[in-house]
This record gives structure tokens, sequence and C-alpha cells, in this order.
């Protein structure tokens, strides 16, 4: 019973990752017209909370020294609660930017540590990252596909569209108070520093970096290329929609596939050569849905495949808590410049075959990247 309600804890916190951000992009134009926002405030609430994951990531080992592992997380989760909610009392664009940020923080100090929750429970099961990403995707895509209907449904109030997420965050917090009562959780934590001096820390973090940028690029302009082929207003949205959906049953499969195998080089790079038959299908303007699918399928892998790597490159929960820091800070902060890249590249070319060109750039050096993250510790060694 104890893991199943381990379990339950790893999947609600993490469907309270993503909302906060996912929820705004459906309504930004709304929001624009209504709040009399500039493209670029607007832009904030969307890559805000994304530059937050990064630079405030590190700060999630030394409050996990201070408080111990599972206080943090619960902390997190309230910052995320309380910043979501906010948008319910307050409904301005500054309450929007400062919602966007104290929501970035809280989801910087739940991320790394939920790989580091699963190392101390799970320390024989890296494969459980798959809970972890799918659960995160449809938290995602939930905010993304019913916040419409929600503004719509309630009058056009995007307060309450925006701050109804926040229940998400009261039945997580319920979940890990359980926690707040164990014995143990605090106190006697080995301090723990980034392992900024380690090669394979280095190399995981410029793969989560190269990860996070196709990941948040396509994201963001999966629907623009979509709508610049001739896709109407609600088929470019269905493009974003189908990307999205794909990475659930992905992310739940690929992990499980590469801690049975031990092959998570050759999953790593798999994943990626999806992606770059997807690019390259847009270049050659071939039907979007089929790219659309492999750029899913590459998603939906590299990214729990990204979180699970600190979990078996590391011994112990506090050192797995550290390199998914290290690999996160660095990792979002480049992450949140891909779709500014394709923008300015698109201002300047006026089309998005260039844009498309630098994503397969991107790609190519990823994969370039992960021929080095070698398979050569066991899985067994790993697990100790």
């Amino acid at each position: 019973m104890k893991k199943l309600y381990l379990l339950l804890a790893i999947i609600i916190a993490s469907l309270n990752l993503r909302p906060i951000i996912t929820s705004v992009a459906p309504l930004l134009g709304s929001l624009q017209s209504e709040l009399g926002m500039s493209g670029l405030l607007a832009s904030l609430l969307t890559t805000l909370p994304v530059f937050c994951m990064g630079i405030f990531a590190p700060a999630a080992t030394k409050l996990r020294d201070r408080l111990g592992l599972e206080r943090t997380i619960f902390f997190a989760v309230l910052l995320i609660t309380l910043a979501t909610a906010a948008r319910g009392i307050i409904g301005s664009a500054a309450m929007l930017v400062i919602s966007a940020f104290v929501g970035g923080v809280g989801i910087s100090l739940a991320g790394p540590l939920l790989s580091g929750f699963i190392k101390k429970y799970f320390p024989t099961k890296p494969s459980l990252v798959s809970l972890y990403s799918a659960a995160m995707t449809v938290g995602a895509a939930l905010a993304s596909a019913l916040s419409v209907p929600i503004f719509e449904g309630s009058g056009h109030s995007f307060t309450l569209a925006l701050s109804c997420w926040s229940l998400l965050g009261v039945v997580a917090l319920i979940v890990w108070a359980f926690f707040l009562r164990e014995k143990g959780t605090r106190g006697n934590v080995v301090k723990t520093r980034l392992p900024l001096r380690n090669k394979r820390a280095l190399l995981l973090t410029i793969f989560f970096g190269l990860m996070a940028s196709m990941f948040y690029t396509v994201t963001a302009w999966i629907s623009p290329i979509a709508h610049s082929f001739g896709y109407s207003k609600t088929g470019s949205a269905m493009m974003l929609t189908i990307f999205t959906i794909v990475q659930v049953p992905v992310s739940l499969i690929i992990p499980g596939l590469a801690a049975k195998t031990g092959r998570r080089r050759f999953f790593l790079i798999t994943c990626s050569v999806f992606e770059l038959a997807g690019v390259i299908m847009l270049l050659l303007h071939l039907p979007m849905l089929p790219a659309v699918i492999c750029l899913g399928i590459g998603a939906g892998g590299l990214f729990p495949l990204a979180l699970m790597l600190p979990i078996v490159e590391t011994n112990s929960s506090e050192e797995a808590g550290s390199w998914s820091a290290m690999s996160q800070c660095g990792g979002y902060i480049i992450g949140a410049m891909g779709p500014m890249l394709v923008g300015v590249i698109y201002d300047h070319a006026g089309s998005f075959k260039a844009a498309l060109l630098a994503m397969l750039v991107i790609v190519l050096v990823m994969i370039g990247v992960q021929t080095f993250i070698t398979d050569r510790k066991p899985e067994a060694q790993v697990s100790s």
C-alpha cells in the first residue's frame, strides 16, 4: 500500500508542473486584448517560467539540505498552487507576470527533486520516471486543451480559466501532507554540490539543453508552421494537440525498455532520429501529420530519458537530485532560447525554411552529443 501511495504522490505532483504555463498559451490573444498587454509582455507568461526552471534549479539542492527532500517538494507544490490561485483573485497583467515567476520557481524546485524522490524510494526502478514524465505531459495537455472551453463556458472569465488549475495543487498538497508527519524527512541529509567538474554530468546538461530547445521550439511554432503550410486555425491547433498526445504512450514505454535492456544510448539516438525525420519532412513540405507524429515520438522518448539519466548515473537520492538540478538548470536556460532563436530567424528570413534548417542542426548536434553518452554503467550497479 505504501508503494502505491508513493506512486500517487509522484503522479499528482507531476500533474502540477505544467498547467500554469500551458493554460496561458491558448488564451494569449484574449489576454492581450482584454488587458492591453504587448507581445513582449505576453510572451513572458510562457518564457519566464522556463527561465526560472533553469535559473533556480540549483536552489533545490540547498533547500533540500535544509528542509529535507519531501518537505521541499511540498513547499514547491505550495508555491505553484498559490501562484495559480492568485490569478483568480487579481486579474491584472502584473499579477500574471508575478505568478508566472513564482510558479516557475516552484517548478524549478520540484522538477529535479522528484528525480531524487524516485531514486530514494525506488532505487531499482529508474524507469518510473515514465510516470513522472507522462503525468507532466497529461497535465500540460489538459490545461492546454480545456482552458479555452472553460474560458468560453464561464462567460469569458480568464481569471477562472487560469486559476481553476490550482485545484490540482490542492489535491497534491493533501497527498504530500502525509510526508510532513513522517519521521526522518528532515535533518541528517548529506550536503551535496552540483557536479560542475563531472564530465558525464556536463554531457547530460548539454543533452538536456538541446532536447529542451527542440521540445519548446516545436511546442511554440508547430501551429504557426502548419498555418504557413495552408492549414486552418483549427487544423493548426490540432497539430499541437497531436504532438502532445503522441508523447504520452511513448513516455510510458521508452524508459522501461531502456532500463530493461540497458541500451540507453540506442534509445536516445533512435528518438532523435525520429525528430530528425520529422524536421526533414517539414522541410520537404510532405504531409504534416506523419511529421508531427515523428516529432511527438522523439520528444516523448527523449524527455523521460533525460530525467532518467541522472538517476541511473548516481548512487543516492541526494546525488541524483544534484545531477538533475544541474542538467535542468543549464538545460531549461538553453531550452528557453530555442523558440526565441526560431522567432528571430523567421523575422529575418520571412519564412520557416531557415528556421527548420536551424532545428535540423540542433537535432544533429544532439545526436553527436548522445554518441558520447555510453552505457558502461550496468543497471545493477546503479540501483544499489
